[in-house]
């Protein structure tokens, strides 16, 4: 299957040439490799394993999680298969990507895949859970006709590491523009609708974690909050996420118990800005914009709500 991977970029940092190698060392032929770029300043273009890369640049005032990666498809839409990928998400080894693409040639069936997405290397206890949490050891697939079953995590992937078919990401609308983040999870839902599955591959891999403040789960969980407000839909056919919620907060508390009990305070601090930041951002309809642009993680997104 003819394949393009896309990867947004802003100053992608210390992590970005590792990727670069690591990508050069898979063996899946790739037809196209492009870059969407917001305007990086710490010479993220200029690496020299880029020289086969298709780049396009953008303001970073107009990045959009949707929106961007919409229009770098419609830019380079001929293949049957694409790819995303995250700056700092680092294959593990050389088969990672052919490994989610062959999910795609092997069952007709599915819209999208994602990878397993291990803790980098030196990963603190909180990132490492957090990982192993939502990106367990053993692959599924699902089906509409199972969100009983999954609830919310039905339409559970992230484009950190993510292959869609042609056909299913047309056929479900594409990317939607406008979301302050979660464009994955809102094709997944809608391909879902569509009648297509998905699946998780855990032996698909790469190594792609976040060491987060308390301020910074607090944001990034207000951010998810406002997602789900602003595509109420997915309560309808998916359920809610408090259950998913009490399942990671019991799981966590575990793992900090036996691997690293000093980080307890820290894990507590954070499911509580965790909690209250969704709760907060569920309700971000009925504060000030000035409010909600203070809580959130991606303050660009509220210019565009003025």
């Amino acid at each position: 299957m003819k394949t393009n991977l896309f990867i947004p970029t802003l100053n992608a940092g210390e992590k970005w040439h590792e990727t670069l190698e690591q990508l050069a060392a898979q063996d899946l032929p790739l037809h196209r490799k492009v870059i969407i770029d917001s305007g990086s300043t710490d010479g993220t273009l200029d690496d020299p394993l880029l020289r086969d890369y298709e780049v396009i640049s953008i303001d970073k005032k107009d990045f959009d999680h949707g929106g961007t990666r919409q229009m770098a498809v419609e830019k380079f839409p001929d293949a049957d298969v694409f790819i995303f990928l995250t700056q700092d998400a680092i294959p593990a080894g050389p088969y990672a990507l052919s490994v989610l693409v062959a999910a795609l040639e092997n069952h007709p069936e599915l819209g999208m895949a994602y990878g397993r997405q291990l803790p980098h290397h030196g990963a603190t206890t909180l990132e490492s859970h957090a990982r192993l949490f939502n990106y367990p050891k053993k692959s599924e697939t699902r089906s509409l006709e199972e969100r009983h079953r999954y609830g919310i995590k039905t339409i559970s992937c992230s484009n950190s590491f993510a292959a869609y078919r042609k056909t299913a990401f047309f056929d479900a609308g594409g990317f939607p523009k406008g979301l302050i983040l979660g464009e994955d999870a809102y094709i997944a839902g809608k391909m879902l609708l569509k009648g297509w599955e998905m699946a998780y591959i855990a032996t698909a891999q790469v190594h792609h974690s976040h060491d987060y403040t308390v301020r910074e789960e607090f944001k990034r969980y207000f951010d998810i909050g406002v997602f789900h407000a602003d595509s109420a839909w997915i309560f309808d056919h998916f359920g809610r996420a408090e259950g998913r919620g009490m399942e990671y907060l019991r799981s966590e508390i575990g793992h900090v118990l036996e691997h690293d009990p000093k980080a307890l305070p820290k894990s507590i601090a954070s499911l509580f800005a965790k909690w209250s930041g969704y709760k907060i951002g569920l309700a971000h309809k009925r504060l000030p914009t000035s409010f909600n642009k203070f809580f959130s993680m991606h303050k660009h997104f509220w210019h565009s709500t003025q």
